[in-house]
């Protein structure tokens, strides 16, 4: 059994999402991040940055327990643990990793300044609010373009790649972006969006 300690952000659905895709047994352990629970000191055991998602299995490894933090380093252990969602070809290996770099390093930060600077900042900045939505704007562009030859993010399979990307995409509305704008992303959108895991995996923590 593996523990999933999250809550219900765009990050934290990643880890979800991929344990329903593996059709790995798992429990919830919510960590409210409105009420500071990712300070307390039973969870900066595992997650010393004090982020969600982080897992405990206690199963790893040589049958030796582990703890991970980084939702990208989590999809990367799930795929390498069940052998799903991770391509052992080489050129399709690397391709899917950059595609999950693209999103840790790209999508993640400046989306989620996006919606801070949209939703919670106490007042609104009109450059911050402009900088980070043209940015976010930007990466839909790119990720379109991508989608436009391929059917997936990394190529023809559905990767963690794809994993990792879909949460944030899911929040669109929240970066002030119409997909009919980006058809290429709209068709991809749909297309996950459809599946029984992802489905489940988006009502994590809030159906359990």
């Amino acid at each position: 059994m593996i523990e999933l300690h999250t809550w219900g952000t765009p990050n934290g659905r990643k880890a979800s999402i991929m344990l329903e895709e593996c059709g790995l047994p798992y429990s919830v352990h919510k960590v409210d991040i409105s009420k500071r629970e990712q300070f307390k000191p039973d969870f900066l055991k595992i997650s010393p940055n004090n982020r969600i998602p982080a897992i405990v299995d206690s199963d790893g490894p040589g049958g030796e327990p582990i703890s991970l933090f980084e939702s990208g380093a989590i999809l990367i252990y799930l795929a390498e643990k069940t052998g799903k969602f991770l391509p052992n070809e080489p050129v399709q290996r690397y391709r899917t990793l950059e595609w999950l770099m693209w999103q840790m390093g790209g999508v993640g930060p400046m989306f989620g300044q996006a919606h801070h600077f949209l939703r919670a900042a106490p007042s609104k900045i009109e450059y911050g609010i402009r900088r980070y939505v043209d940015e976010a704007k930007r990466l839909y562009g790119v990720l379109d373009k991508q989608l436009a030859s391929n059917a997936f993010a990394a190529g023809a399979d559905y990767t963690i790649a794809d994993i990792a990307i879909f949460p944030w995409i899911a929040r669109h509305e929240w970066h002030q972006v119409n997909l009919a704008d980006f058809p290429n992303v709209k068709r991809w959108y749909d297309v996950i969006n459809a599946r029984p895991a992802v489905t489940k995996g988006m009502a994590v923590p809030y159906l359990n």
